[in-house]
């Protein structure tokens, strides 16, 4: 039923963090621990809905260390596709659902000398386990945070008061906007982090790059897939002989999962490199953040949850 190893939880507590967020506590169904995990890392959600299985990913929220419960918050989307929307609308105190085990493709940098945390709105959320593992390893960081007023920030209580001398907040209703000339001010061995909405990370990124930061020291972690230039369907071939036909409106992950292939995937915005696949023939339109200049340049690879096809057909070596 599931594509991974689960774990079952409960849900102890929901609390409002705003008017769109909610933040929810999960602990183990059975009484034992949850696994130990890292700053950054999320966990994918499994929901039994009426329309059927709805996986989504969210940010683990607590404390790395903290393995009697889980936390998570869930921003519900004007545009939801039923993942947000069954949470904050189905979900309650004492439901049970599985969840997979902690992954992190957004991982801390130990080799910085200091950590600045850009984020917009629910960006916030990896950062907030980022921060808990920092303060306890006794490192240095900033968090640089824009929202559109107090009153709809979430987590800025919890915020102003466990790390009042490290926050930045940024109220647009204000007219207290963030901008990227703070990255002008940040000393050598900085390593700078963005999570929020797509422009948002993107006049971040361009900032960084104009400003000469090494490529290592930009980390960034995106919700949704990038924005495509060119989309037009194509074909891609098997290793068996059997070809597929890729749609405009369909990935090549799901053109494949379609039919009943069973491929490897997991954050679906292409930067874990969970889902690459390796390509013999056909020239591959890159869109994801994971692999290298050099290994997109080589043509030999694709990652299926984002990327696509220039020519008309792409041969894959798989079964």
């Amino acid at each position: 039923m599931y594509k991974e190893a689960t774990l079952s939880v409960q849900i102890t507590s929901i609390v409002q963090e705003t008017e769109h967020v909610k933040k929810y506590i999960l602990a183990p169904a059975k009484g034992n621990k949850l696994p130990r995990f890292s700053g950054g890392s999320h966990i994918s959600t499994y929901l039994e809905t009426a329309n059927g299985l709805v996986v989504r990913q969210y940010s683990l929220t607590s404390h790395p260390d903290e393995t009697s419960q889980y936390e998570i918050a869930v921003r519900l989307s004007e545009d939801s596709k039923g993942g947000s929307r069954f949470w904050h609308q189905s979900m309650k105190v004492g439901d049970s659902l599985h969840i997979s085990y902690p992954k992190n493709h957004f991982p801390l940098s130990f080799k910085a000398r200091h950590h600045v945390f850009y984020a917009a709105g629910i960006g916030i959320t990896p950062f907030l386990s980022m921060m808990h593992e920092l303060m306890t390893k006794g490192f240095s960081f900033e968090l640089h945070y824009a929202s559109k007023s107090k009153q709809n920030c979430p987590f800025y209580e919890f915020l102003t008061k466990h790390y009042s001398g490290q926050c930045h907040f940024y109220f647009s209703e204000e007219n207290h906007r963030m901008s990227t000339s703070s990255l002008e001010n940040h000393p050598i061995g900085t390593h700078v982090y963005f999570c929020g909405p797509e422009s948002f990370i993107e006049q971040f990124l361009k900032a960084a790059r104009d400003l000469g930061y090494p490529k290592k020291s930009v980390h960034q972690e995106r919700f949704s897939p990038p924005q495509l230039k060119r989309v037009k369907p194509f074909k891609i071939s098997l290793k068996s002989g059997k070809e597929i036909r890729v749609d405009k409106k369909q990935t090549l992950l799901d053109a494949l999962l379609q039919q009943g292939l069973n491929v490897p995937y997991s954050c679906r915005v292409g930067r874990c490199g969970t889902c690459e696949l390796p390509v013999s023939e056909g020239e591959i339109d890159h869109y994801d953040f994971f692999l290298s200049e050099d290994q997109q340049n080589a043509q030999n690879c694709i990652l299926a949850c984002v990327s696509r096809a220039r020519s008309d057909k792409l041969v894959i070596e798989i079964e």
